[in-house]
């Protein structure tokens, strides 16, 4: 199977969609500037915003203003809508990468919450209920929705899942990316980590300082080439190669020589059939960073050697969209390829030992393949090639059959057995729960070191999450501690687990509701058909957070706490 994407879709501070995107892209005009719509205390900090407030894009999405919706959602109905247009096909499955989700309204609301009131939103909180109102109101025939949640590669994951569903035939037309709005919460817990610049971000250069956050949507529509062709569809470039590993380093930093990374791009470039010296244009993660920009050259010497293609980081044009970059920056490789231009990499102007240089203007050149990466915290690092021509795909029937070993932890006594003491000092309950749970599961099963390592969770690590927000609330945002923000992702137990395994391999997260589960279960089982993995880690997780579930208790929601694992065996 050859994958075509026969549609994109952009949102971000550059453009409302592709054709403004591109312009601003060409002029080499950057999106980032003084923040507008947020509204936080720190306001000095620059941002990408999408320069429209959210009765603006309520107006331009056909949603009634009194109608409470995730800014998340809004900019990602927008994207989707362009990508559906383009495409001109309908859509069977829609997966989409968030981890922000609803967080917005959250912050607006947390007060009345907390005092039984407006219980109608915070079921908007949730990941995965950001994706239904997205898939609501586009109005297609999905019979497949997922949310992955794994921080700043959620929306490249989206499309690699997509992928996986048409190699397997379980779906027929795919809408896959992802969708993220700023909020105080993650605005606040980035800054807590000190790596925001308080001026436009300069990746790659040897003065960076940090990155600036932005906000926006991306999407693909993809579908097999045969199906484009016979519909009379026009192929934007194709789905080639792709790879998801871990760092498994540590939760926020990059290991000194890039291995996650290293291993993403040869792993993309090993499934496209191709050498390194056939990409023309890398774009890379780039945050800007002092640690992601010398992490990522590292990886990327090891792929390339001393034949560097271009590389460029397009976040100093819409600002580090975290989860939706890797939806953004892949249709932006899109636009690069039909136009046969690189982005400039803008702000560089001195290069440092250690750092690759990066294309500091734009190039005019064609382009056959392109390679784009997204990484996000834990070590979760992905890699997508889109080219210019298709690469024969493997294709595969689900697999249905396969023996499960399940572990329960309900025992916390039990925990000191798997968790030493010095392990468990640097992990909430729930981690050390959860790891727990996962090394019982490996050692009677047997599989000590799993292909693939796949979390589900309806709400995410709660009781950091909602430390945090309360103490940034009441603190009006100052003197905050970065421990419960860095916590908080939904990923860090997959995370964590990869790290203390010393795992390289698959790690990702879904986080749609009562349907993480299935979720979790369908990837796998495709990945096991196609002979990416043998078997496979899935651990489902939620905790009870009494302020949280004594308002879900109003609506008849109430969460249900729960710590398991599962090790799933391919059978022979």
């Amino acid at each position: 199977m050859k994958i075509a994407i026969t549609g994109i879709g952009t949102v971000s501070a550059i453009g409302i969609n592709s054709a403004e995107t591109l312009e601003s892209l060409l002029a080499e005009r950057s999106g980032i500037g003084e923040m507008r719509i947020l509204g936080s205390r720190h306001a000095d900090l620059p941002v990408g915003e999408v320069a429209y407030s959210n009765e603006q894009l309520k107006a331009m999405a056909g949603v009634s203003a009194g109608e409470a919706m995730p800014r998340t959602s809004l900019l990602g109905l927008i994207a989707a809508r362009e990508a559906i247009t383009m495409s001109h096909g309908v859509c069977d499955a829609f997966i989409n990468g968030t981890t922000v989700g609803g967080m917005d309204l959250t912050e607006q609301h947390w007060t009345d919450y907390a005092q039984g009131k407006a219980t109608e939103n915070i079921r908007l909180h949730e990941a995965g209920e950001s994706t239904k109102v997205i898939a609501r109101y586009l109005e297609q025939p999905f019979q497949f929705i997922a949310t992955p949640s794994t921080a700043c590669s959620s929306a490249l994951n989206a499309i690699m899942l997509g992928a996986n569903m048409l190699r397997t035939g379980q779906a027929k037309r795919v809408l896959a990316g992802g969708a993220e709005s700023l909020s105080k919460f993650h605005l606040n817990g980035f800054n807590t980590l000190m790596i925001l610049d308080h001026e436009p971000c300069r990746p790659f250069d040897a003065n960076r300082h940090g990155l600036n956050l932005g906000e926006g949507a991306g999407y693909l529509v993809i579908e097999s080439e045969e199906e484009a062709k016979a519909r009379g569809a026009h192929i934007l470039g194709y789905i080639s190669g792709y790879a998801n590993t871990c760092d498994a380093f540590h939760q926020t930093a990059s290991s000194e020589d890039g291995e996650g990374a290293y291993l993403a791009m040869e792993g993309a470039l090993q499934m496209a059939g191709l050498n390194a010296s056939e990409i023309d244009y890398v774009n890379a993660h780039g945050t800007a960073t002092p640690n992601n920009d010398m992490s990522e050259s590292a990886a990327l010497r090891r792929v390339f050697g001393e034949k560097m293609p271009s590389v460029s980081s397009t976040k100093a044009f819409t600002g580090h969209t975290t989860s939706a970059s890797g939806g953004l920056e892949a249709a932006i490789c899109v636009l690069a390829m039909q136009k046969s231009f690189v982005p400039a990499n803008l702000h560089w102007t001195q290069t440092a030992e250690g750092l690759i240089v990066p294309s500091a203007r734009t190039e005019h050149k064609q382009l056959r393949h392109i390679l784009c990466n997204a990484f996000g915290f834990g070590g979760n690092e992905s890699s997508l090639i889109i080219s210019a021509e298709g690469s024969e795909l493997s294709m595969a029937e689900r697999l249905l059959a396969k023996r499960a070993y399940v572990i329960e932890q309900t025992d916390d006594a039990d925990i000191q057995s798997y968790v030493s003491a010095g392990e468990s000092r640097r992990m909430t309950l729930q981690t050390r729960r959860m790891v727990a749970a996962a090394r019982r599961a490996m050692s009677e099963s047997g599989v000590e070191h799993p292909d693939a390592i796949v979390c589900a969770t309806q709400w995410g690590c709660m009781l950091q999450s909602m430390r945090y927000l309360q103490d940034m609330l009441e603190s009006d945002e100052e003197q905050l501690k970065p421990t419960p923000f860095i916590q908080s992702t939904h990923n860090t137990i997959a995370s964590q687990i990869a790290i203390l395994t010393n795992n390289h391999h698959y790690n990702s997260t879904y986080s749609q509701g009562k349907q993480s589960v299935s979720c979790a279960i369908a990837d796998i089982e495709m990945q096991m058909s196609l002979g990416l993995i043998n078997n496979a880690l899935v651990l489902e997780f939620d905790e009870l957070v009494e302020a949280w579930d004594a308002v879900l208790s109003l609506i008849g929601d109430r969460t249900q706490a729960i710590a398991k694992a599962t090790v799933y065996i391919k059978n022979n």
